[in-house]
């Protein structure tokens, strides 16, 4: 027995709703869901289908506590895609210049490496001339650079400060 199908038995229902019909997609609030039912259990993620079947009673006392942590789960997740559509809609009010950066530099990254690993090879070979190709590693650090500074520089700032702590 799946931990859904576990949920809907045991009559939690906005769990065995949230679980039955994955809202939210991959990464989601059925994630989050589950990851709750997994912590209130005291096991992985991927353990609680096996939790479900040899230990019922476990699984159904961290699905009931998640029950009523539920409301709160799904008012953060809401709260949250309200956020990104703000977030968005504040964004269509820029000037194109401010919000081009973006979809500019993911083009740009991809044809630098559709350039290095295929245009080129091609293009050495038709013309039959030896034009060099980018180093990886440099296209490598350009794409993580970028990266970075789309996801709001939060990620280069978070991996060192992890660095630091582990020097």
């Amino acid at each position: 027995m799946s931990i859904a199908a576990m949920a809907a038995q045991i009559g939690t229902p906005i769990i065995a709703k949230i679980l039955n019909d994955q809202l939210g997609g991959y990464g989601g609030l059925a994630v989050d869901v589950l990851q709750a039912v997994a912590k209130a259990a005291g096991v992985a993620v991927e353990d609680l289908d096996a939790l479900a079947i040899d230990s019922p009673p476990k699984a159904v006392d961290a699905l009931r506590v998640v029950e009523r942590q539920s409301p709160e789960l799904v008012a953060l997740y809401a709260a949250g895609l309200e956020y990104q559509t703000a977030a968005l809609q504040a964004e269509q009010s820029d000037p194109l210049w401010q919000r081009a950066w973006r979809p500019a530099g993911m083009y740009l990254i991809g044809l630098m490496w559709f350039w290095n690993i295929v245009a080129l090879h091609v293009a050495n070979a038709v013309w039959k001339i030896a034009l060099p190709q980018t180093p990886y590693d440099v296209l490598i650090q350009l794409t993580g650079i970028y990266a970075g500074l789309y996801m709001g520089g939060h990620t280069i700032k978070d991996l060192a400060e992890k660095w630091k702590e582990k020097t």
